[in-house]
């Protein structure tokens, strides 16, 4: 009986590749389940529940993550502007653990170990897959500048929310603090992010 022998470079593709699917279908899962909570709360506002930028960000990053695993487990080529979306996720990703676990720390309306799975478990795997994901693609510094716009439109909802029917996300973005408050935590937040892009761009442009 003959078998079959897999060459490493490609069980460690695999491998790779059915971690991020059920990592990403995973945090879908939880993202499900904290809606349907909500839902059962009386808030069903999907405006809402994806106004929070921790639940809109894991539901983006885990989708890349689910094209990028599958991708791997086929053993086909990922692409470079896979590779582009990845490095947003896990910027964008850093960005949540620092801003949750500095800033606004505490659960909200969901269980605990929500909290602890959005903000803490995945951002670590996320760039966990990042440093050791073997189908990096060298990104340009010239695109660094591409983190920025998803925030900055994010971040002028959230305003125009808060000037118009009062909800924000999160309390440093309450427009009682001020304009020039709110244009200070603003710039603070484009400028971390820039520093977790680069250095998120500088691991990319190494060898896995």
């Amino acid at each position: 009986m003959s078998t079959v022998t897999i060459a490493p470079d490609r069980r460690a593709a695999l491998l790779v590749g059915i971690a991020r699917i059920v990592v990403a279908l995973a945090v879908i899962a939880v993202l499900l389940y904290t809606y349907a909570l909500g839902v059962a709360a009386g808030r069903s506002s999907l405006f809402d529940y994806f106004g929070y930028f921790t639940n809109l960000t894991s539901l983006l990053t885990s989708s890349v993550l689910l094209v990028a695993g599958f991708i791997a487990v086929t053993g086909h080529r990922a692409p470079r502007w896979l590779t582009a979306a990845r490095a947003l996720g896990t910027t964008y990703m850093l960005l949540v653990g620092l801003v949750y676990n500095v800033l606004v720390p505490g659960t909200g309306t969901a269980p605990p170990w929500v909290s602890v799975v959005l903000h803490v478990i995945f951002p670590i795997l996320v760039v966990a897959d990042w440093l050791a994901g073997p189908d990096r693609h060298a990104i340009p510094w010239a695109l660094l500048v591409i983190v920025l716009p998803y925030p900055i439109v994010r971040v002028t909802v959230v305003l125009v929310r808060g000037a118009t029917d009062g909800w924000v996300p999160y309390g440093f973005l309450l427009p009682s603090h001020g304009a020039a408050t709110l244009a200070a935590h603003v710039a603070a937040l484009l400028a971390v992010l820039l520093v977790l892009g680069a250095a998120v761009w500088s691991v990319g442009r190494r060898r896995s």
